[in-house]
């Protein structure tokens, strides 16, 4: 089994919000579809034909998906996007761009179970908690 990540953005920001995750990740877009390019088009996609109705990325063994909600706005739920990497600076680099312009939730910082834990909110309203793998137990 394989699980992804699907993510809904509020006015119009996803395609920016991708665009944005391509630079902190350092990875491309495998797909993008405006609603304009649906064969069938409706008067919600007639409304906002560059809307992104699906994109995908790849990062590491996870695919980053999105579109932009046009049914309403998105509230975040208490689920947060958990990246997790052995490399510190890798994690210090992507931690303070994901939470430029957002919110930190908690500092980047040694804990318990992790040499290196950090949460923050980024600007587009997604949640990530940032980490280094902690020592396992025997």
């Amino acid at each position: 089994m394989k699980i992804d990540l699907h993510m809904k953005f509020n006015n119009g920001r996803c395609d920016e919000a991708f665009s944005y995750y391509e630079k902190v990740f350092g990875t491309k877009r495998i797909f993008t579809m405006k609603f304009s390019e649906m064969p069938e088009q409706n008067e919600m996609t007639k409304k906002s034909p560059d809307a992104i109705m699906h994109t995908a990325m790849n990062v590491g063994n996870v695919t980053l998906m999105g579109c932009d909600a046009l049914l309403g706005t998105v509230t975040h739920t208490g689920i947060a996007v958990a990246l997790s990497d052995p490399d510190e600076e890798k994690l210090k680099t992507w931690f303070a761009a994901l939470s430029e312009g957002g919110e930190v939730e908690m500092p980047l910082g040694p804990t318990f179970w992790s040499p290196l834990f950090g949460m923050c909110t980024d600007k587009f309203g997604v949640e990530w908690m940032i980490g280094a793998p902690g020592q396992q137990p025997e």
